[in-house]
């Protein structure tokens, strides 16, 4: 008998499940407003992300910090790419915790283009972002989706530095994707990221702050069989990675990675079900789910809540809250 998972749909045009409306409507153009006036960009809008209007109406975005332009260049990413990225804006921290406050959101993920032409790589300044946004409110969650530090044969101590800088800001959410399998690394990836070198600083920033929940995100459709996506999962929670989301790639341009399929819902559906018993505390799988979506996130914030309250009955003070 075969499996829901190993049953094959022929890439082309896309399958019903995958055509939804684009986002619009007063809410959607009230918050890009208030995005546009300060020069900001999110993930959900420079993708148009079908699930944007629903997420921003339950005060969840994504914010791309450190420019437009990236110094890797994955072969699935539609992100402008270059040996040097543009100018950061020093501004950028205080600009998006006004945005935050400004479009009243609860949770908040912060993402990152690949700077391996900074000193740090970024993570400063997406350690400034973290504490501008929960300075305003303390009460938000914030995921931080970043990359994995690693430039060249930089020393694991480097690596060990910037995970340490991010999160002594204190993100609720710590968030690094491996994108795909083992094999399928190196077409899809830039030739510096490693899926090993993926799952260990997933690791390390777990060892670092035990309490931070670890995430991480899969794209399938990309040529992927069952039995790799199954040693993904079984090596994210060997990495202590707590929660992991599966999604349909979409190619952006005729230059990217083509679709080799497109997975239907009971496949994800079955996947989902199958992660879930290898103990992650949540899994999100789903044609439109990306990497941050608001399912996950209802839950992370539930989840984060919850452990706030236990640690302030037991006296104690999470990441980046100041001590006198």
């Amino acid at each position: 008998m075969t499996s829901p998972l190993n049953k094959r749909i022929t890439p082309g045009e896309k399958p019903s499940w995958l055509k939804v409306p684009l986002p619009a409507g007063p809410v959607v153009a009230g918050l890009e407003k208030v995005l546009h006036e300060r020069g900001l960009h999110t993930v959900c809008e420079e993708a148009r992300c079908p699930n944007m209007g629903e997420c921003w109406a339950s005060g969840t975005a994504t914010f791309m910090v450190l420019g437009d332009t990236c110094t890797r260049g994955c072969r699935f990413c539609a992100v402008k790419t270059h040996s040097q990225g543009t100018p950061v804006d020093q501004d950028e921290p205080e600009k998006v915790g006004e945005a935050c406050s400004a479009m009243h959101l609860k949770y908040v993920v912060l993402t990152m283009v690949d700077r391996d032409d900074l000193p740090d790589s970024g993570a400063g300044h997406v350690a400034a972002t973290i504490r501008a946004i929960k300075r305003r409110n303390p009460e938000i969650f914030v995921e931080a989706l970043v990359g994995d530090w690693l430039v060249g044969k930089q020393q694991t101590s480097t690596q060990e530095q910037m995970i340490r800088t991010v999160l002594d800001a204190g993100p609720d959410v710590y968030a690094h994707n491996i994108e795909t399998t083992l094999r399928l690394t190196p077409r899809v990836r830039d030739h510096r990221c490693s899926y090993v070198g993926s799952l260990a600083t997933l690791r390390l920033a777990k060892r670092l702050r035990p309490d931070v929940i670890t995430k991480s995100s899969l794209m399938l459709g990309l040529g992927e069989s069952e039995r790799e996506v199954d040693q993904a999962v079984d090596d994210l929670r060997e990495h202590d990675v707590d929660v992991v989301t599966f999604g349909q790639y979409l190619r952006p341009t005729l230059l990217h990675l083509p679709v080799r399929e497109h997975l239907s819902p009971a496949r994800f559906q079955a996947l989902e079900a199958r992660a879930m018993t290898k103990g992650f505390l949540y899994v999100a799988a789903g044609p439109l789910v990306r990497s941050s979506y608001k399912a996950a996130e209802f839950y992370l914030a539930g989840m984060v809540r919850q452990r706030r309250m236990v640690a302030a009955g037991n006296g104690k003070k999470t990441g980046g809250e100041e001590t006198n």
